[in-house]
């Protein structure tokens, strides 16, 4: 399986598009946009424009289909969209793999699936609606799940997506109230694009993975580290979480033999725009 198609170039298919091109992988993908589409195609990226409204429109996005893996990496958009809109774009790309006989789908998830009920959560866990957890996106998983698909499936629940300009501190800076005492379920962006293409490498199929690193320091650490290394204000007051906190185990991951190369998000790296 050497070609690979990314719906959804963007923070994390970008650069992950480059990284499986240069371990040899035949690449493609989508982004929103003609201007995008460009720029990607300049960059070495075969790209083909794909909205998902949630209807699939755009321009020869069906070459997208002629592959061996497709990565399905889109925001779900819950803030803005109604319950149903990620679910129904979900319908409409399950659809279409079927349709094309793509043999292997791997769908990039969250770990917001999981309640914050003070618990360690584990891919083990029973997820279900009305449960806590965000329910687009576990409709979502369900869509791709159901009926004893034709593809195998592998789900990948990544954390919070940091690193690089994402700045967890900055977000906060200056702000009051802020919640410092839970535990962080934080992926760095490089360690994030390792860990699909070890999926991938590994062929490590019809599995859910946690994609968080393996430590969780608390909020505040966090906040008050960034701030400190980077030259911004701290958050003026902290509160407590009480029981709506969440720690997320790595350990499903770290037993295939993946090594992090940030286990620890106090040692993430940024850079300031």
């Amino acid at each position: 399986m050497s070609r690979v198609s990314i719906i959804g170039l963007g923070w994390l298919g970008e650069p992950l598009s480059h990284a499986l091109i240069q371990q040899g992988y035949t690449v493609k993908g989508s982004a929103t946009s003609p201007e995008k589409v460009d720029k990607l195609n300049q960059k070495g990226v075969e790209a083909y424009e794909l909205r998902l409204g949630p209807q699939p429109e755009g321009l020869h996005y069906e070459k997208l289909l002629d592959t061996d893996i497709l990565f399905i990496n889109i925001p779900p958009r819950t803030r803005v969209m109604p319950e149903s809109f990620h679910p129904e774009q979900i319908k409409h790309i399950k659809e279409m793999a079927i349709q094309a006989k793509i043999p292997w789908v791997i769908f990039v998830s969250s770990t917001s699936v999981y309640p914050d009920n003070a618990q360690i959560a584990k891919e083990s866990d029973v997820i279900h609606d009305e449960g806590g957890g965000n329910n687009a996106i576990i409709k979502a998983e369900s869509i791709l799940l159901a009926g004893f698909p034709p593809y195998d499936l592998t789900i990948i629940r990544f954390g919070g997506l940091l690193g690089l300009d994402r700045i967890p501190g900055k977000y906060f800076s200056g702000k009051e109230n802020v919640i410092g005492d839970s535990p962080v379920n934080y992926i760095h962006q490089e360690d994030a694009v390792r860990l699909v293409a070890w999926v991938i490498e590994q062929k490590i199929k019809n599995e859910i993975l946690n994609g968080v690193a393996p430590l969780h320091p608390k909020r505040r650490d966090i906040y008050e580290k960034n701030a400190n290394d980077l030259g911004f204000s701290p958050p003026l007051s902290y509160t407590t979480a009480g029981n709506s906190w969440k720690e997320i185990s790595a350990d499903k991951i770290l037993d295939t033999g993946f090594e992090f190369k940030f286990p620890n998000p106090l040692n993430f790296s940024y850079r300031l725009r």
